[in-house]
């Protein structure tokens, strides 16, 4: 994300409504901030989910914890925004009016687009052929100017990782309605996922000017995040939950004022902010998620073991899976960290066989949970696509963890060029640079890591503190 201050606007962006509000465009993630959907169905003339919260998210599979800073799939693959329970109640009056009138197609893409929503809510990828055919109902009806439709198409695509078509249907978009924020969105996040940076600040910065709210700025806040403004994110965010238009979007506003401090080691912070999310938005399971960790880092073990174990119950995505088996590892309980690890493992195979293109998530996973070739075959496949700086690190570790360091350390390096100041992208080139024989580099990235965030993960944080400790640095 980044801060709006001292930061230009790119030749040709509109001017924001109002004279000005909001200037970001940055000096230059995992993540990737799909479209995040918001359940406001408006049935009649015309159907539409309003782009709320990022997700690359997007029912993403995510191996790693929310947000880039922490490591794993970043933004888009965090927490949707949204009530399931809600968003079910928009579904069920959708095709009720779909049975009254079946041609009626900006209620046909509205409906795949709720769906889209719903498989991240629920973390049931069933839901994605199910978007795929509203949303191609919707085109069959009206082939031509059919933004609405190409949107939820981009957006579903990023759901299933597939960021050059969900790049294809944003621009498509944008080209019917120039004054799509949605489809901005889309091509934004698909353009972050992919690692075509410049090009992406552009495209949030339009989605801003066109309309800012919590979705716009919650977009601008993870691109701010990504090049290391910490200060600037937690600005935007700030302003993000002011426009928060219900309960669930200030949670999900919250739940990510909390990873901000959560990942800078501000633990009373971020304790702070998944109390408040929680007393505003009490069924918005990530804060949740995020309150287990605060209370593991502060040896509360107990208490996180019974909010991940209400988590992964509820909502049984492979980021919170993973979290609690690390947790269980940690306290020594391998068999219950391996019922965790086997889970992550069916579940990926369901998003796989629901279209998705789990590759980026599984790759780092498997690198830290003794799989190392299927690791390296997954990081490579992706790189090949997608040249983020998540897709670097995963790289970076999957060939380190096969014991090809050297030919690791230039994508380790290459994850932090936009200086997202990451924990975990600092360890993992820490102990590359170790392996390699730089001691010195070494220590420095180690040191650096437990400066960020000493608790970033508990599989992870106490190997930095030991491998400090052998090259003689100061844990």
């Amino acid at each position: 994300m980044v801060h709006s201050a001292g930061l230009g606007l790119a030749a040709g962006t509109p001017a924001p409504p109002g004279g000005g509000r909001r200037r970001w465009l940055p000096r230059a993630g995992a993540g990737l901030l799909a479209v995040g959907l918001a359940a406001g169905l408006v049935l009649g003339g015309a159907a539409l989910l309003t782009p709320s919260t990022p997700d690359s998210a997007q029912g993403t599979v995510a191996s790693g914890q929310s947000g880039v800073a922490g490591g794993g799939a970043g933004r888009p693959d965090g927490p949707a925004a949204g009530s399931s329970g809600e968003l079910s109640t928009a579904i069920g009056r959708a095709q009720r009016q779909l049975e009254r009138l079946p041609g009626d197609w900006p209620t046909w893409a509205g409906l795949g687009m709720a769906y889209v929503q719903q498989a991240r809510l629920t973390a049931d990828p069933s839901y994605y052929s199910r978007a795929d055919g509203a949303l191609r109902r919707s085109l069959a009806v009206r082939p031509d100017g059919n933004a609405l439709a190409l949107v939820g198409l981009g957006a579903l695509a990023a759901a299933r990782h597939d960021f050059p078509a969900a790049l294809r249907y944003g621009e498509q978009a944008a080209a019917l309605d120039p004054f799509s924020a949605a489809a901005r969105g889309v091509t934004a996040d698909a353009l972050i996922e992919l690692g075509r940076y410049d090009a992406a600040w552009v495209a949030v910065q339009q989605m801003v000017d066109l309309r800012p709210d919590t979705g716009s700025l919650a977009r601008a806040s993870y691109a701010a995040e990504l090049r290391g403004d910490v200060t600037g994110a937690r600005e935007l965010l700030t302003e993000a939950l002011e426009y928060a238009p219900s309960a669930a979007d200030a949670g999900y506003a919250l739940y990510y004022l909390g990873e901000l401090a959560w990942n800078s080691g501000d633990l009373a912070g971020a304790a702070d902010r998944y109390a408040e999310g929680l007393r505003r938005a009490p069924s918005y399971l990530p804060l949740l998620a995020g309150r287990a960790k605060v209370a593991a880092a502060r040896g509360r073990l107990d208490s996180a073991v019974a909010d991940y174990r209400t988590v992964v119950g509820r909502l049984p995505l492979p980021s919170y899976l993973t979290e609690y088996g690390d947790l269980l590892a940690a306290r020594g309980d391998r068999a219950g960290a391996e019922q965790q690890y086997a889970v992550v493992r069916t579940a990926a195979r369901l998003q796989a066989a629901a279209g998705v293109d789990v590759d980026l998530e599984q790759a780092l996973f498997d690198a830290d949970h003794g799989a190392p070739a299927a690791a390296l075959r997954a990081a490579r496949a992706e790189y090949a696509v997608r040249r983020s700086v998540v897709a670097e690190d995963t790289l970076a570790w999957a060939l380190h963890v096969n014991g090809r360091s050297a030919e690791a350390l230039p994508h380790a390096k290459a994850a932090l060029r936009l200086g997202t100041r990451s924990a975990l992208f600092r360890y993992h080139l820490g102990m590359i640079s170790a392996a390699v024989g730089d001691g010195a580099g070494a220590r420095r990235e180690l040191a650096t890591a437990l400066r960020l965030n000493p608790h970033f993960s508990p599989l992870h944080a106490p190997r930095t503190r030991a491998e400090l400790t052998r090259l003689g640095g100061a844990p």
